[in-house]
């Protein structure tokens, strides 16, 4: 086998153009397929982190009617037969197998009622959080403190602010120590928080920039126990959980929605609890792009084919040119499969090489793409290796014929030829 791979090697550098010619096939379906399938991967990747995000696995499970998120503007809108989330539920929730992490909160989107000395603020959103939140969702404290346990026991009235409602509310100036009125509720501002992750959403275009905008300018933070202070009522809350794998994000929604709708004792309600299905979403728009996508990838490998038929006609070619030395090998006592295995093992030589240099230009290919246009690529080398085997297989499968061919002359015959 090495001999042959040998003599393989041997028989191409004497026929450089005339082999590189006959690879040129090859090389071009392969490197067609794999930019398209680098393009694929690279599309598939942006889709997955512009809905789920890098390693948060937080999966949001709200209150839903009809399919939309259930909203909460006034005491006239709080849905009856919901209870605020008991500890025996967040055991329940935490004990599943697939949640690492979870909270629960409250929130209003808030348009008017909110002030800083003489100045009226608007649009912000307000969470009322329990101990976990921030730890969560991914929040750090930057300058300040967070809520103490006995923010909670007591009911201070003390917020935390994010880094947005901080630059929109004092303008540059330090918030700490500062008193925000909601609801003409006095409030200590007490720390600045800002999400350590370092996902950000991809901005692309006006769609993507309203889809990741919440439309506010910025979040007012508040413990759980002083919600009623503000609001008089106690409310039904949304939860988040962390799943332990951006895989098992899916299930552990449903089953967090579930053990929460078991608590429903309005049984008539139309307002229930439903996780959102962000990697569902995910593999919906995948499987679209691929659809497509894989019409070009049969494409291409039309030029494998015609490469393939390349293969066949050179090596055809060869079997014309050696038939003398064919004739005094088998002369000699060579045997049929030798004979047979030379010339398989150069076809498959040839078109494994074909295939290297496909995928190296493939993934220069991808690069190409990639900054002349800005599509995201992601090189699967799975794919690539696949790529050069399948090239060999072609080699071998287009090679038999004139193998078989070679392996088949008659050696008084072949040494009476010119």
């Amino acid at each position: 086998m090495i001999e042959n791979i040998r003599l393989a090697f041997q028989g191409i550098w004497s026929h450089k153009m005339r082999s590189f010619l006959t690879m040129l096939g090859i090389i071009i379906g392969i490197a067609s397929i794999i930019a398209i399938v680098s393009t694929i991967q690279g599309t598939n990747n942006a889709l997955r982190d512009q809905l789920v995000g890098s390693g948060n696995n937080t999966v949001n499970v709200n209150l839903s009617q009809g399919g939309e998120i259930y909203q909460i503007y006034d005491s006239s809108s709080i849905p009856t037969g919901i209870p605020v989330i008991s500890d025996d539920t967040r055991q329940r929730i935490l004990a599943l197998d697939n949640v690492e992490k979870m909270t629960s909160y409250t929130t209003r989107f808030v348009s008017d009622g909110v002030y800083y000395r003489d100045k009226s603020l608007s649009e912000f959103n307000i969470y009322g959080i329990d101990t976990d939140y921030f730890d969560t969702l991914g929040y750090s404290i930057k300058t300040g403190r967070e809520f103490l346990p006995e923010d909670y026991e007591d009911f201070h009235r003390v917020i935390v602010v994010d880094q947005k409602a901080s630059e929109n509310l004092f303008q540059g100036a330090s918030p700490l120590g500062r008193t925000v009125e909601i609801n003409s509720q006095p409030f200590t501002v007490v720390g600045v928080v800002y999400k350590t992750s370092t996902y950000e959403p991809k901005i692309n275009d006006l769609d993507d920039y309203y889809t990741n905008s919440d439309g506010s300018n910025g979040i007012f933070f508040m413990p759980k126990s002083t919600w009623p202070i503000v609001f008089q009522y106690d409310e039904p809350e949304n939860v988040v959980i962390k799943a332990t794998s951006t895989d098992e994000m899916t299930k552990a929604g449903q089953r967090t929605a579930n053990i929460l709708n078991e608590g429903i004792t309005n049984k008539t309600s139309t307002v229930t609890y439903s996780a959102e299905d962000l990697l569902g979403i995910v593999k919906q728009q995948q499987e679209l792009a691929n659809a497509s996508n894989l019409q070009l990838v049969w494409i291409a490998g039309i030029s494998l084919l015609v490469g393939g038929i390349g293969v066949m006609n050179i090596m055809l070619v060869s079997v014309t040119e050696r038939t003398n030395e064919i004739g005094l090998k088998k002369a000699i006592g060579a045997r049929k499969g030798a004979i047979l295995w030379q010339f398989l093992t150069e076809a498959a030589v040839l078109t494994s090489l074909g295939g290297t240099l496909g995928v190296a230009a493939g993934i220069a290919m991808s690069q190409l793409i990639h900054r002349f246009t800005g599509i995201l690529v992601g090189i699967n080398w799975p794919a690539a290796l696949i790529a050069v085997l399948f090239s060999m297989a072609i080699g071998i499968v287009f090679g038999l014929l004139p193998s078989v061919q070679a392996s088949n002359l008659d050696p008084i015959e072949a040494l009476r030829r010119e």
